[in-house]
């Protein structure tokens, strides 16, 4: 075979490769979220397929005890939770991954930093998984109308700002 034909048959096959990703991040990117079953931190059960926040966007953001840049982005959207809420409306689900054993220091982590977040128990990382998260903070915004919208891992000081803005662009 000669290095041309060799090239061309690459070049085939990683065209076929990416149209192929980027039909499942298109796909994935108006999936609904999945039907499982959470705790809150009062003990009450929630199907995750069914929340909502009254058909305008909501945000899930996971997140555990001992995960310093997760505490970290939670605390900065709780200083400008109450702005986010009555300029748009956004609700946010906090979803704690910590497993079953340290899920007891959720709510007094919770209570300490005043979050007025729901909270969420996801103690097998089922629900994170299913959305595509393998690590954290993972945040996913929906719409109003139930599609997740964007995903995005990891936090730097000052990325809440690019979650209000993509909040701010659905509610126009």
């Amino acid at each position: 075979m000669t290095k041309e034909r060799i090239l061309s048959a690459f070049a085939v096959r990683a065209f076929a490769l990416l149209t192929f990703m980027l039909f499942i991040s298109v796909a994935n990117a108006n999936a609904q979220l999945s039907s499982l079953t959470l705790k809150t931190i009062d003990g009450k059960t929630i199907k995750t397929n069914e929340l909502s926040n009254d058909g305008k966007p909501f945000i899930i953001d996971f997140f555990a005890t001992w995960c310093k840049p997760c505490n970290r982005e939670l605390s900065a959207i709780s200083e400008v939770y109450d702005d986010w809420q009555a300029e748009t409306g956004v609700k946010l689900f906090a979803v704690s991954i910590d497993k079953a054993q340290n899920t007891n220091k959720v709510k007094p982590l919770v209570d300490q930093h005043g979050w007025e977040y729901e909270v969420l128990l996801d103690p097998n990382s089922d629900f994170l998984r299913s959305l595509g998260g393998t690590m954290i903070p993972y945040v996913v915004i929906v719409d109003g109308s139930g599609k997740i919208v964007y995903k995005h891992s990891g936090y730097t000081e000052g990325a809440e700002q690019e979650l209000i803005e993509k909040v701010r662009e659905l509610v126009k």
